[in-house]
């Protein structure tokens, strides 16, 4: 009796230590949302009345191991993103966000970060201003630039062409990490007449890459990757760096909307990056400065789900063996685009569904996945329609578990837009599919080919008589070369000996 007891009281210690656990997130959350400020809702109201996306529900990722997979100024883009987008994580993801900002000499960063703080937060220690900290960076920048400046003099001054390139390359970094970009750009296209090697022309075009990308310049970021990419420019070191450059203009192609072709640029990339040691700086493989293995696996996935049919879905995404590594890494994205091509949509779009608040939450998806995730729902319907010649709204609100007002919403959208051929009857709520008579579509097409083959005949004729009658059409201010002229020509046909016949 007394070990049953024990056992009995064993056993709910481990319910009660697993239902605490269980309920810790939970618990923390309504303690965020019990001691959130007026500022806070108000902010982001004002922010949801904008335009802008605010993310009600809590994402799946937990954001110490999420940005723990990012370095460079990647980090303090997706925290302040982060923090200005979710009400539930805002405070964390600021807090993170000023940190990090202080690590580092980019002024800038920091005012947009406290300021970010006094707007949501409006108390703490964080949302003051560091005067003293921003007076000294200032400075240490400033001097910094000077003596940077200086050296570059010297070494013009020298004539070597190496020094030279080196001082352009670490005054480029130096502005580049302290937010002036433009000047970045500038120092690192200066680099060009500099390089004496091929492995200079790639470093520069690489870091060229970067600070476009900061600067969200996509026409850039594809330009200086075909250049790398150019035939008539083998560059051996490039060849180490084909998942970076996929990556980058995969990424460039997304921001333009071009959804097909960053697809591609995704699937294509080499599985070489999948392996990539995040933690480790010195890693050559690891771009984790813009990306990680996990984004390029979402993007890619997501990309090919709104632009490629079921076979190109199986063939290229699923079967293919460089992308394999990458969706092993976000395995409902596989799981996903499996469901899709097996035509089961319902359960592709929960999936999706269920992931969307992670996904408002990158900063390069945010602006795209409305657009991604209508085209997807677009392509469902769509597949699933192609059988009916008739559906009723409630059997399609029952088959993508949605409602007879959303899915109007969505069919008139579809329609407008051109991606469904059919019509939508309101008083019976019902979408009949466009009938195509198959005799008539023959007919017509019969009777147009008809009509091209006898104005075609006509031309030629027409052309053949002026050839036996030598008539030859001028051009505009120059003489006409042998032949008659069609004055001669229509005299000799006035007699009778015009060989043009009948026309």
């Amino acid at each position: 009796m007394v070990r049953f007891m024990a056992l009995k009281i064993l056993w709910q210690n481990v319910t009660i230590t697993l239902s605490v656990k269980e309920a810790s997130a939970v618990q923390s959350l309504e303690e965020t949302v019990a001691m959130a400020p007026a500022s806070e809702f108000a902010y982001f109201n004002k922010a949801r009345l904008a335009g802008r996306p605010v993310v009600k529900d809590l994402p799946k990722f937990d954001l110490d191991a999420y940005i723990a997979n990012y370095r460079g100024r990647t980090r303090f883009d997706r925290l302040l993103l982060i923090g200005t987008t979710s009400p539930l994580l805002a405070p964390e993801a600021l807090r993170y966000a000023v940190a990090e900002a202080k690590q580092g000499r980019d002024v800038g960063r920091y005012d947009a970060a406290t300021a970010a703080m006094r707007d949501i937060v409006s108390h703490g220690p964080h949302a003051t201003p560091d005067t003293v900290w921003k007076e000294s960076v200032n400075k240490l920048v400033k001097a910094e630039s000077d003596r940077l400046e200086t050296e570059l003099k010297g070494y013009k001054n020298n004539l070597i062409k190496e020094s030279i390139r080196m001082g352009y390359d670490d005054l480029g970094q130096h502005h580049h990490r302290t937010g002036n970009l433009i000047e970045s750009v500038k120092a690192y296209g200066r680099m060009r007449d500099c390089c004496t090697t091929p492995s200079h022309v790639v470093i520069m075009y690489l870091r060229l890459i970067s600070v476009s990308i900061d600067q969200g310049n996509w026409l850039a970021v594809q330009t200086n990757v075909q250049k790398l990419r150019s035939p008539g420019q083998q560059f051996a070191e490039a060849q180490r760096l084909t998942a970076k450059l996929s990556a980058a203009a995969g990424l460039a192609l997304l921001a333009s909307g071009n959804y097909k072709e960053a697809a591609q640029e995704f699937i294509e990339t080499d599985p070489r990056m999948a392996q990539a040691r995040l933690d480790d700086p010195a890693d050559e493989e690891a771009f984790n400065e813009v990306m990680t293995p996990n984004d390029i696996a979402v993007y890619g996935g997501l990309c090919a789900l709104a632009s490629m049919d079921r076979t190109d879905l199986q063939k290229k995404v699923i079967e293919n063996s460089r992308f394999r590594a990458y969706l092993e890494l976000e395995p409902h994205i596989r799981r996903a685009i499996t469901f899709f091509v097996s035509s089961k949509y319902s359960a592709c779009l929960f999936i999706l569904d269920s992931y969307q608040s992670d996904y408002l939450l990158d900063m390069y998806l945010q602006p795209h996945l409305g657009e991604l995730y209508f085209q997807i729902r677009s392509k469902a319907i769509q597949q699933y329609f192609i059988p009916f010649s008739c559906a009723t709204f409630a059997a399609l609100a029952t088959a993508f578990d949605s409602n007879e007002q959303t899915i109007e919403k969505e069919l008139t959208g579809m329609i407008k837009r051109g991606n469904l051929d059919a019509r939508i009857n309101l008083v019976d709520r019902v979408l009949v599919a466009k009938t195509v008579d198959a005799r008539r579509k023959v007919h017509e097409h019969a009777l147009q080919t008809a009509r091209e083959y006898e104005r075609t005949a006509h031309l030629r004729i027409l052309r053949m008589g002026m050839i036996n009658a030598g008539l030859e059409v001028a051009e505009k201010g120059k003489a006409a070369g042998v032949g008659p002229t069609f004055e001669n020509a229509g005299r000799e046909h006035r007699y009778g000996i015009s060989s043009v016949g009948n026309f």
